[in-house]
């Protein structure tokens, strides 16, 4: 069984060392803690997009937390059955559907963390787009390891090129507009959700509730409307010395002429305006953005603006061309539709390897 500790900020999960993969019967102790310093991370050679930074975030913990729950408490009894522990193989990892590849600088991290001693080879690199068919990529070495590690590469490389496969068709199409994602991650992969989507073309919004201010419906109720929210976002950030950008969503004409009139009678730190839903579906299935682009037009330019709600693929073109400095899209990483992936052992090449080591 797992073991998780009563303490709030430290999860522990029993894990094999990473080099000791082929020795099972050994363990260590995978910690994940959720405040305090983290490990910096590891530069690779294919890391063409490095990922967005996080004071807390330790992506090492979550590579090795995704390969713990793979092994549980006994490894991989299928390979300790069936995989000759000495035997090296070649496996190729082949595309089975048109899209952009991501992950390739993770899976390298994911293969080293199981066993270093693998070699890897690219055709590709991410943010490549590639066709179905493709051998994109080679890994060679012990093949009970590059088994053991193949799930856990497989699903971070399939999660990350479904995003940033939509996110380049979403870019491309908001031009000029630049793409956002949002918090609507998977629970866990904030970072990695959000590196694909650099990797797919797009910037990121805010990382999480730390590192921008940003002024949304529930907080302007609590408040009691848009001008006591602002105004109670300046104090604070004054009373504590922090500067940070400033969003506030609005949802009506009147609210940014509210948010229009508090600015020009106040020193506010905002920085960004939302227009959430205001882009209105009609019954054809087009958008119709008006209201929009009047919001667009009373803002003149005098704050950044982002337009969110009712935005994807088929509508996002006709959003761009409202004039919007961002528009923000939670389908990038909500609705993933992952890439199909495979990685496949050369199975001559470990027939010929097992002949020579009297395994086969």
């Amino acid at each position: 069984m797992l073991g998780i500790s009563t303490s709030p900020s430290r999860l522990l999960i029993p894990l094999p060392q990473p080099a000791n993969w082929r020795n099972l019967t050994r363990r260590g102790v995978v910690k994940m803690s959720v405040v305090g310093a983290t490990r910096p991370i590891t530069s690779v050679e294919s890391m063409v997009v490095k990922p967005p930074s996080h004071p807390t975030y330790d992506l090492q913990a979550v590579i090795a937390l995704a390969l713990a729950e793979d092994a549980g408490d006994r490894g991989d009894v299928t390979c300790l059955a069936t995989v000759p522990i000495d035997m090296e193989v070649e496996a190729h990892f082949i595309a089975k559907e048109d899209g952009v590849i991501a992950g390739i600088a993770l899976a390298e991290m994911i293969f080293s963390e199981v066993d270093p001693s693998l070699k890897i080879e690219w055709s590709a690199e991410d943010g490549n787009h590639i066709r179905k068919g493709t051998q994109f990529g080679r890994v060679y070495g012990c093949a009970h390891n590059i088994v053991v590690a193949e799930r856990v590469v497989l699903n971070f490389m399939q999660r990350m090129s479904g995003i940033a496969t939509l996110t380049k068709a979403m870019a491309e199409a908001a031009h000029p507009a630049c793409i956002l994602e949002t918090r609507k991650t998977a629970p866990g992969l904030r970072l990695v959700d959000k590196w694909a989507v650099l990797i797919g073309g797009g910037k990121n919004h805010r990382m999480g509730l730390f590192d921008m201010v940003m002024i949304k419906d529930n907080h302007i109720s609590i408040a009691g409307g848009v001008t006591n929210a602002i105004k109670s976002v300046d104090q604070y950030l004054e009373e504590k010395g922090l500067h940070m950008a400033v969003e506030v969503e609005t949802r009506t004409l009147e609210e940014v002429m509210e948010v229009l009139q508090y600015a020009i009678q106040n020193n506010t730190s905002l920085t960004r305006i939302m227009l959430d839903n205001m882009v209105v579906p009609l019954p054809n299935g087009d958008v119709d953005i008006s209201m929009l682009k009047e919001a667009v037009d009373l803002i003149n330019g005098r704050f950044e603006t982002e337009a969110s709600g009712n935005v994807t693929l088929e509508t996002v073109k006709k959003i761009g061309k409202a004039g919007v400095t961002y528009i923000s899209s939670g389908a990038l990483t909500h609705s993933v539709k992952a890439l199909d992936i495979s990685l496949k052992i050369d199975t001559e090449l470990a027939l010929q390897v097992g002949k020579r080591t009297n395994r086969a």
